[in-house]
């Protein structure tokens, strides 16, 4: 039986996890997930479980299929993580406002 994670050790596997998320790319925008504000939160268990909570640009985007596939995908890939789930949500709708400073500098709207 495996030993429950420290806090810190849930941190740094949450790290890592954005870490990754930051090399998805929204197709019509050029900027990755993380900084557009796509992910709303990562939640680390214990037992090196990951949820993540994230939008789209909108419901209709051509994405929508395809990239909660590669975020999963592409957390559970991490060594440190067992397990990984999306769950998409359109509460709150996302908006510009939510993107990050670097990326609203990055699309020339600073």
């Amino acid at each position: 039986m495996s030993e429950e994670l420290t806090h810190s050790e849930m941190q740094k596997i949450g790290e890592e996890v954005v870490a990754v998320l930051c090399t998805i790319f929204d197709p019509e925008i050029p900027v990755d997930i993380y900084q557009l504000g796509l992910i709303y939160d990562v939640k680390v268990s214990t037992e090196r479980d990951v949820h993540i909570l994230m939008t789209l640009t909108s419901p209709n985007c051509p994405v929508a299929e395809s990239m909660p596939q590669e975020v999963k995908d592409k957390a559970k890939a991490l060594d440190s993580v067992r397990d990984a789930e999306v769950e998409i949500t359109f509460e709150p709708t996302w908006d510009k406002s939510m993107m990050s400073e670097e990326a609203m500098l990055e699309l020339g709207m600073l």
